[in-house]
């Protein structure tokens, strides 16, 4: 499965003042826009709190999500309204609500809980986890990105601002990467 995620408004942002956020959500209307136009092969995913963004922004994503749901190709998620903590919380919440649905003790799902019950309620379930996550801007930082899914990927960070980021960045960071020896763990 080839899953791209790219980060485009974390939940901190929202408390920009509206001067400086409504600009960037309207570039975000249009980013999404752009990637579900006719002629492009991947399917969008909303994912973050979509319920904390403007409604106008929230249904330009949901509907960027359903004009691309039937499309072959990858997988691109658009991470809007989006921290990693708020993600696992959401998780956690999912999963004690589902279990509680079938009856179960809280004492129960002690028991039995693993890592991998977590995974499969986070907002990137059923999706394999990054190798490699490409940090722009110069900051060396996660910024609360997909801190879940990131414990084995490898990171490749850059001075150059994402809108400046080209396709040569893009291919140097793949060289930087196909260049590491990966261990996992050994």
């Amino acid at each position: 499965m080839e899953v791209v995620t790219i980060f485009l408004l974390s939940t901190d942002n929202l408390s920009r003042p509206e001067p400086e956020l409504l600009p960037l959500l309207r570039i975000i209307e249009d980013v999404a826009c752009e990637l579900a136009g006719p002629g492009r092969h991947w399917q969008l995913r909303a994912m973050g709190a979509l319920e904390v963004l403007p409604p106008e922004t929230a249904a330009v994503l949901k509907q960027a999500e359903e004009d691309t749901r039937d499309r072959p190709g990858a997988t691109v998620n658009l991470a809007v309204g989006y921290g990693g903590r708020r993600e696992i919380a959401d998780a956690v919440r999912s999963l004690l609500a589902e279990h509680a649905a079938q009856g179960r003790t809280l004492e129960e799902l002690v028991d039995a809980l693993e890592a991998e019950h977590i995974a499969e309620h986070l907002y990137t379930r059923g999706q394999p986890d990054p190798d490699l996550v490409i940090r722009t801007s110069g900051e060396q930082r996660l910024s609360g990105f997909l801190l879940w899914q990131t414990a084995n990927a490898e990171f490749h960070f850059t001075d150059v601002y994402w809108p400046d980021f080209r396709r040569v960045d893009f291919l140097r960071a793949l060289r930087d990467y196909a260049a590491r020896h990966r261990r996992f763990g050994s």
